[in-house]
């Protein structure tokens, strides 16, 4: 930032600075004359108090760079003991898109051990390029061994833009990186596009979802954001590989590892809100904890699962892992049908890419209709005993 710097061997009396400045930010303090917060920039004491006295330092202009060194669409291939987390799938599809803007490659960044067959598997999801650092010390993942191998190949290979999945590992590795690189991070972007001069636009939600905020880096490389499971598109699974393997050599300093991993736990396989087909959301139009169970009776008869919105988590009503939206799960299910939700961009950033939304509100105008395929304005203590009891008399014409 610009400011101003006080020349004290050129200050005879003080007090003729203090009484220049029509904001009262000149003002003596047990250091001698100090500039405070008031200051508006006006450089009134740069024009009229005493010559050399007070002194505007304009910002640095950093210098550009160079960006046609920096070439390619990286993707973080996160795995864990052989399985590819399927995060990696989408943003292999988003980075195909992007590279046709501006006409680079996309790369693969795979770490780990006996990881040859990963490799392949990359190469038929649309990976040109797949780099691999395959070394039996990086079988488990360790923070500070995998920073130095991330950090060796943007050393060597100069990415343009690195795309990392929002996950435990991603949301781990991703900040160590940016910062070893002294570059920008977004984090859970939404939406990403590419521009003709390969700068990386990362828009996301922020200041509560009030706002989508546009960020770029356009002086720094690598451009870097990670982004969550289930947000982009992943592509079709090509029968042929298209693409080519690259063995990168990991050096002792790279992987030698002051973590030492003793053992890792695996938890018990749960149903999660994230894979199923059909989702029941309560939003904060649901009055009393009690009536969930009718919500989840709907649920119940379209074979899906009852989630909610942050409201009915705070106040108890549910658990964390049934939450949608940027604080919560993302889902993409086949039909989600919500119920009393205004529809704020925190919780529809987790749900909008869903296949069809029917949503239930009072409000006409509220938010949520202008994401929903079908939308029902009335009282969802009306609206869903009256569905409950249509798919209920249809389901036993069914079964007759």
């Amino acid at each position: 930032m610009a400011k101003l710097v006080l020349h004290p061997e050129n200050i005879d009396d003080p007090q003729v600075l203090i009484d220049l400045c029509p904001f009262k930010a000149m003002e003596m303090t047990a250091d001698g004359l100090n500039i405070n917060a008031g200051c508006k920039m006006c450089k009134l004491c740069v024009r009229k108090g005493p010559k050399g006295a007070v002194e505007f330092v304009e910002d640095q202009v950093q210098p550009q760079i160079d960006k046609s060194v920096w070439n390619g669409i990286c993707v973080y291939v996160d795995q864990v003991d052989g399985a590819i987390h399927p995060v990696t799938f989408e943003l292999l599809g988003k980075a195909k898109d992007m590279a046709h803007v501006i006409d680079q490659p996309v790369q693969a960044l795979l770490i780990g051990s006996n990881v040859s067959d990963l490799a392949h598997e990359l190469l038929h999801y649309g990976a040109n390029e797949v780099y691999v650092y395959d070394d039996e010390r990086l079988d488990r993942f360790k923070i500070d061994a995998y920073t130095n191998v991330f950090e060796d190949f943007i050393q060597k290979h100069k990415p343009s833009s690195i795309l990392v999945g929002a996950t435990t590992i991603g949301r781990q590795l991703a900040p160590r990186v940016a910062a070893r690189m002294k570059t920008g991070l977004t984090a859970d972007c939404t939406i990403l596009e590419m521009e003709d001069n390969s700068d990386l636009n990362q828009i996301r939600p922020a200041f509560g979802g009030n706002i989508m905020a546009h960020i770029k880096t356009p002086n720094h490389r690598p451009q870097m954001a990670t982004v969550r499971y289930k947000i982009m598109n992943a592509p079709e699974r090509k029968d042929e590989e298209e693409g080519i393997i690259i063995d990168c050599a990991s050096t002792n300093s790279m992987v030698d590892s002051q973590i030492e991993v003793l053992d890792i736990l695996k938890k018990e396989a749960e149903e999660s809100i994230e894979s199923a087909d059909v989702l029941v959301v309560a939003g904060r139009g649901v009055k009393n904890e009690s009536d969930l169970e009718m919500l989840q009776k709907l649920a119940d008869l379209l074979h899906g699962k009852l989630a909610c919105t942050r409201p009915l988590v705070e106040n108890g009503f549910m658990s964390a892992k049934q939450q949608i939206g940027l604080s919560g799960r993302t889902v993409r299910p086949k039909l989600i049908i919500t119920c009393g939700v205004s529809g704020a961009i925190q919780f529809t950033a987790g749900m909008d890419h869903s296949d069809q939304i029917v949503a239930i509100d009072m409000d006409p105008d509220a938010p949520i209709f202008k994401n929903a395929n079908y939308g029902l304005v009335g009282d969802l203590y009306e609206i869903v005993p009256s569905l409950i009891e249509k798919i209920e008399a249809k389901k036993g014409v069914q079964n007759a």
